[in-house]
């Protein structure tokens, strides 16, 4: 019984881990898709989404199964949870990932983003990346080290949110309403995926050590 468990587990852990791959690579695309008015790109993210929603789908109807049939506790028990709030968070990145890209198909074939704001933006787009990355790796291999620096890569995330909007609401912005309200939105996606990244670290976090973040 507990081989079973542990094999159906490891399943469970790899689910993850391929969200985390999808999510990152969604993201990238997105990016692409924003600052260049890249068409297939965005098509491609909005595509794949269903996807993701698959992987979430799965792990949610094998951790309830653990639980039916297993009927863990303690430290097993935490990984089942674990697992099962990780992929709610990498389900929701993706999301945010497939948003950036409709925003970028809605404007297309114009950029969405004009150039003042495309090095913001820029650098929103790698931190996300790296985050995604380091939520990949912490989910391969639980490290509570890695998935703490989330927190600090979220701070920059945070530090960027802010001087997207001192541009926004500077008197000498020249694009209008629309184009700030999709400026908005945009950094609001940004935000929200490294905050959802930092969630899904926490959590990790607490696999590893037993202490709640």
């Amino acid at each position: 019984m507990r081989d079973e468990f542990r094999a159906e587990l490891q399943t469970v852990s790899q689910l993850l881990v391929d969200m985390a791959g999808g999510i990152r690579a969604a993201m990238r695309q997105a990016t692409r898709a924003l600052l260049t008015a890249d068409r297939k790109s965005a098509e491609i993210v909005i595509a794949r989404d269903a996807e993701i929603d698959g992987l979430y789908r799965d792990v949610e109807e094998r951790v309830c199964e653990l639980l039916a049939r297993q009927a863990p506790v303690a430290s097993d028990l935490r990984a089942v949870i674990t697992a099962l709030h990780v992929a709610a968070d990498l389900e929701r990145m993706g999301d945010l990932a497939d948003h950036v890209a409709k925003t970028a198909l809605r404007r297309h074939p114009s950029p969405a983003v004009p150039a003042e704001l495309r090095p913001i933006f820029t650098d929103m787009a790698e931190i996300a990346d790296r985050m995604a990355g380091k939520i990949a790796s912490v989910l391969a291999d639980p490290d509570a080290d890695l998935a703490a620096e989330l927190d600090r890569d979220d701070d920059a995330m945070d530090d960027l949110h802010r001087s997207l909007f001192g541009v926004l609401l500077d008197d000498a912005w020249p694009y209008g309403v629309e184009t700030a309200i999709d400026a908005t939105l945009l950094g609001r996606f940004y935000e929200r995926f490294a905050d959802h990244a930092v969630n899904a670290g926490e959590h990790v976090v607490y696999l590893v050590t037993g202490e709640p973040v």
